[in-house]
């Protein structure tokens, strides 16, 4: 259907071109980047796009320039911390032009608002190194510093700026004082920081900036409709599959080196046998007979396209260990590339039991990370291709031959993800009938079913989610919530109930080839089987925690581009079960036991204690008041840990003052020992009772 729909939509813009610039001035003190002459096309092919061709269809006119202007201006400086207000009056002038000049493909003011961004970081990060060379180490005056000014007027002129700076600095100072450093150590140290930070600035190019303009457009008009440059396009597409074609190992940038910070098990860095964690790579080349290509200094995702590659192809490193000396002669270590499979990305179980009246019952807990799928491989005929409905069918098999009682579905921080894939999943919990209905961009609704009579596991079930569950687990979650096929447990989850479909840019305007990269458009909307849309409001859960995060700061509740919530017709579907009075029973069981646990009245303390972090406080830069908070801060969390820990039976952590870090002073235990991760889960417990409860009563 999207290939029919879209074949239109080539013919009109594969004549796209970019407009005369309006503004061309240099910026001292910045790289001045320009647009490539593509981004003019794709901005102007995007805005045909988002004002004809999307569900959300919106004209490009003064309100939307506005959002768009606030929107990028806050992206580059939220905390207002580098702009000053004689920048932002000048830019007022470009406020209302930001959607005509995008849709004739002209860039120029969102470029020259980056030339001077970077010129107001690099000057402030200049001005740190001058004074932390003269600055006098005393932190008897009673002064305090505050991080955020997002709520703060922009400095009115550099002074202003540098006396902020003054204090920034002053407060790494004391940070690092605290961690037992002396001002020699102290002043290496963050000039190497400061440094640091403008020479990773001036890596920026120019494609980085057309990124965050298109984030700042797309995000303006839709919160989930995005434009991936070709390098987050590729790494967009790793994550989807859950697999990736090199070397397998996890890179780092560490003071200008590439840094081996993990390597995957089995994967030709782990066969080689001749890397290891923090090793530098300081060259690479391509083949047996390639030349080395000196990557120190490089930016990282640029260096990553080189190492990555094909399956079946060879790259060569030079690699220096982590105490080699910069000159010393490096080691070369040669590669063939392999597809390499992120297992820990993917699904998978742990067992677990709870004894009630002297029976012992067991559940499997699959948590699944999100909804993923290799389509490149399943395209290409690889039977065994990477998706979540494949793992966690295999998971299932094993814990039916485990003989569990239960299984619990873990969908917490699942962003969601392929929606085939929400649809088969659930498949395997229901015989046939359908799963989500989706509306298109003409209102037509499909029903989207599943259509494989298999049940892969019949027994009891619950999901757990909450409010970061979004997306694919929210389709998931309400449809087995909708057939009464188990329970649903934990937050009210994100509210996105909005399809994107992934187009390649050239596929819109094939002049573009492989630089045009990718874009996520918003062409539907999801509804369950019930009728009510997900969107904004979520899936609510048939057994609720009280949550962390509020929904008016987290969710789609709190995106101001948002599509409302609406509900359509019913589909036509047969309930597995009517859970409603079991449910009614098992929330009075809960209920009771929420009135007498601790670990509840723990879970109530942590809410309370992220809504009082929430509020922006002043830090002392006095020594003796900033080390008096910290210890009184550092003894309340020790005391409150404690307290857990010997309710759910570990041993306590004991204090040790001589054992500092850089952020201050560590707790430790005494002694060679170390204490025993605290790793219960009450959700994940409470929802293990909840499951026995809801057998014992089927029973």
């Amino acid at each position: 259907m999207l290939k029919k729909f879209f074949s239109g939509v080539l013919l009109v813009l594969t004549f796209a071109c970019a407009a005369t610039p309006r503004i061309d001035k240099e910026v001292s003190g910045s790289n001045n980047l320009k647009p490539e002459p593509q981004h003019g096309v794709i901005a102007k092919d995007i805005a045909d796009l988002l004002t004809s061709y999307t569900y959300k269809k919106v004209n490009l006119n003064d309100s939307i320039s506005n959002l768009i202007f606030d929107r990028y201006i806050k992206n580059l400086d939220p905390n207002r911390l580098y702009f000053l207000a004689s920048d932002i009056e000048e830019f007022e002038a470009f406020r209302y032009n930001f959607g005509e000049d995008l849709k004739k493909g002209d860039l120029s003011y969102p470029f020259y608002i980056f030339n001077v961004y970077q010129k107001r970081y690099n000057e402030c990060q200049q001005y740190s190194v001058q004074y932390l060379n003269k600055m006098k180490f005393d932190f008897t005056r009673q002064e305090s510093y505050v991080f955020s000014r997002e709520k703060q007027p922009y400095f009115k002129n550099t002074q202003e700026s540098n006396k902020y700076w003054n204090l920034k600095v002053k407060y790494d100072c004391l940070n690092l004082k605290l961690a037992g450093k002396n001002e020699e150590e102290i002043k290496t140290s963050l000039k190497k920081r400061y440094e640091n930070l403008i020479s990773q600035s001036n890596k920026i190019n120019n494609q980085d900036v057309f990124q965050l303009i298109m984030s700042a457009f797309t995000d303006s008009v839709d919160p989930h409709t995005n434009y991936y440059n070709p390098s987050n396009a590729a790494n967009f597409n790793i994550d989807m599959s859950r697999s990736l074609e090199g070397i397998g190992a996890t890179l780092g940038l560490e003071n200008e080196f590439v840094t081996i910070k993990s390597v995957v098990t089995g994967g030709p860095a782990d066969k080689s046998k001749q890397l290891k964690i923090d090793d530098r790579i300081v060259a690479v080349a391509q083949g047996k007979d390639g030349e080395f290509v000196d990557v120190v200094g490089w930016r990282l995702d640029n260096a990553i396209s080189l190492i990555r590659g094909n399956k079946g192809t060879i790259v060569r490193l030079k690699i220096l260990s982590k105490d080699q000396n910069i000159s010393a002669a490096p080691k070369i270590v040669s590669m063939v590339r392999e597809k390499i499979i992120l297992e820990d990305q993917s699904a998978k179980k742990v067992i677990k039991t709870e004894v009630r009246d002297g029976k012992t019952f067991k559940y499997g807990i699959i948590e699944i990370p999100a909804f993923y799928a290799d389509w490149k491989a399943m395209q290409s005929g690889d039977k065994n291709y990477k998706s979540t409905t494949r793992d966690v069918k295999l998971l299932l098999d094993t814990l039916k031959k485990e003989k569990v009682d239960g299984v619990i579905i873990d969908l917490r921080t699942n962003g969601g993800g392929s929606l085939l894939e929400a649809i088969e999943l659930t498949g395997l919990f229901i015989s046939t009938g359908p799963v989500v209905q989706v509306r298109d961009l003409r209102n037509r609704v499909e029903v989207n079913k599943d259509e494989n009579p298999e049940i892969a596991w019949s027994g009891p079930l619950a999901v757990l989610v909450d409010r970061f569950s979004a997306s694919a687990s929210e389709i998931f979650a309400g449809a087995i919530q909708d057939y009464g096929r188990g329970i649903i447990i934990g937050n009210t989850t994100y509210g996105k109930g909005t399809v994107q479909s992934a187009l390649p840019m050239s596929r819109i305007n094939p002049t573009l080839g492989d630089k045009g990269g990718q874009i996520n458009l918003t062409t539907g909307k999801f509804y369950r089987i019930s009728g009510s849309s997900t969107q904004h409001k979520g899936v609510v859960p048939d057994i609720e925690f009280p949550t962390v995060f509020p929904a008016d700061k987290y969710g789609e509740s709190s995106e101001p581009s948002a599509l409302p919530w609406d509900e359509i017709k019913s589909s036509n579907y047969q309930k597995v079960a009517d859970l409603s009075s079991a449910i009614k029973s098992l929330k009075a069981i809960h209920d009771k036991r929420m009135d007498e646990s601790k670990e509840y009245q723990f879970l109530l303390q942590d809410i309370q204690e992220f809504k009082d972090m929430d509020k922006e406080k002043p830090l002392p830069l006095n020594e003796a008041a900033l080390k008096k908070q910290r210890e009184d801060q550092e003894a309340k969390n020790l005391e409150k840990e404690n307290e857990r820990r010997v309710y759910r039976g570990l041993e306590p952590i004991k204090k040790d003052t001589s054992t500092t870090s850089e952020d201050g002073v560590e707790v430790k235990v005494k002694g060679e020992k170390k204490p025993k991760e605290d790793k219960f889960d009450f959700v994940q417990s409470e929802s293990i009772k909840i499951m026995t409860d809801y057998i014992l009563l089927n029973k």
